[in-house]
């Protein structure tokens, strides 16, 4: 039997307050908070399906409960269909904080763990609401469960965007659907809140006709800003909008070089010099590690779909020329939710890991492009956006 807090049996003064503990016991066996703390919006990815990317904080509650590890997870919909099933194996791969020796994913007594979880739903299946199942193992109580946990789901997105830059490939590198990038798997606490700003951002890199991502007769660790092929290209605006954010004069560092330190999670202290676009119903597009003294526009002017914004560059918190892009609920970095967005015109053109980028793993090979209109590129593809 689970052990409980210690009771002063005194306060228990009527029958009622009693039977009502003893059912939510009844329940849920396992010793947990579980919640889903930010409601997911349905988006079509780049791979032609629609998809949720969601969070599921898992709380163990009690000290001394012992160590839990979640073994087991399932994710229906209202009519009770299995949308997602994922075994301990699986669990290790979307788990915060990182598995321990074992592989499991594991919760220390009074602590929280966060599983990502990424949902492929199947054709012509919308859900308004999810359940879940978490099943867990413990080593003083063997089998426990949390069943019935609810979340609504949020009607889909309807924010369709123009291209973020201009010409070119590009790697969507860090994107949506990988949930050990350091996007989406960056919680946020600030202010008593945790938020994940960059849920759906991507770093888009530009690449050459062989996939790489600079001059290829140079040196990887000899590279000049000048070498990477993105470096310098316009940045659009991805619609109408009111500029509410900007910052310039923040200098482009060497790449594959150590950025500058900061400890500050905000706009300032990550972005170096950046935009921030207010696109109207709650949404707003941030666009990060601008080219120093390309920044054109200034807070409070209105801009147009596909306006030069700025240029890709190298300033702020950055390994290597690239541009952040990321669209969420608040001007802020801190405190704000990511949302998803799709592309109204874009063209996929395969895949490629990091690695690649440099020459190095297996061989980067080409393939041919096809349209993905109305999508949100994910992880490791590369796409283009027609004229």
């Amino acid at each position: 039997m689970l052990k409980t807090p210690k009771v002063r049996w005194a306060y228990l003064v009527t029958a009622l307050w009693l039977a009502s503990s003893v059912e939510v016991m009844a329940q849920s066996a396992a010793p947990v908070e579980a919640r889903v703390p930010f409601s997911p919006t349905p988006f079509l990815g780049s791979d032609g399906f629609t998809h949720l990317a969601y969070e599921l904080q898992v709380t163990n509650v009690y000290e001394d409960s012992g160590a839990l590890k979640v073994s087991e997870l399932e994710v229906m919909d209202e009519n009770h269909h299995l949308l997602l099933h994922l075994d301990q194996s699986d669990l290790a791969h979307s788990f915060r904080p990182a598995p321990t020796d074992d592989g499991s994913a594991t919760i220390a007594p009074g602590k929280t763990g966060t599983v990502f979880v990424w949902v492929t739903l199947p054709p012509n299946v919308l859900p308004r609401t999810l359940t879940h199942k978490i099943v867990f193992t413990n080593e003083r109580h063997g089998l426990s469960s949390v069943d019935g946990l609810a979340s609504t789901v949020s009607p889909p997105s309807s924010l369709r965007l123009g291209p973020p830059l201009r010409g070119g490939r590009w790697l969507a590198h860090e994107g949506p659907g990988n949930a050990r990038s350091h996007h989406w798997g960056s919680l946020v606490a600030v202010n008593g809140r945790l938020t994940i700003p960059q849920r759906y951002a991507i770093d888009f890199v530009g690449i050459d006709a062989q996939g790489r991502a600079f001059n290829p007769n140079k040196e990887t660790n000899a590279t000049k800003l000048a070498d990477w092929f993105g470096f310098g290209t316009p940045v659009l605006a991805v619609g109408n909008g009111k500029v509410v954010a900007v910052r310039d004069g923040q200098s482009d560092h060497e790449p594959l070089t150590p950025p500058p330190a900061s400890n500050e999670l905000s706009l300032n202290g990550l972005f170096g010099n950046y935009v921030v676009i207010d696109l109207g119903g709650g949404s707003f597009a941030a666009y990060a590690h601008l080219r120093k003294g390309t920044v054109r526009v200034t807070p409070g002017q209105q801009v147009t779909l596909g306006q030069v914004i700025g240029e890709l560059g190298e300033s702020g918190s950055s390994a290597a020329p690239h541009l952040h892009f990321q669209v969420s609920n608040a001007a802020t970095f801190e405190g704000s939710q990511g949302l998803p967005y799709v592309f109204d015109r874009l063209n996929v053109c395969g895949t490629e890991h990091e690695a690649q980028l440099f020459g190095q793993g297996d061989r980067w090979t080409p393939s041919p492009c096809h349209a993905a209109n109305g999508s949100l590129p994910l992880n490791d593809m590369i796409v283009e956006w027609p004229k």
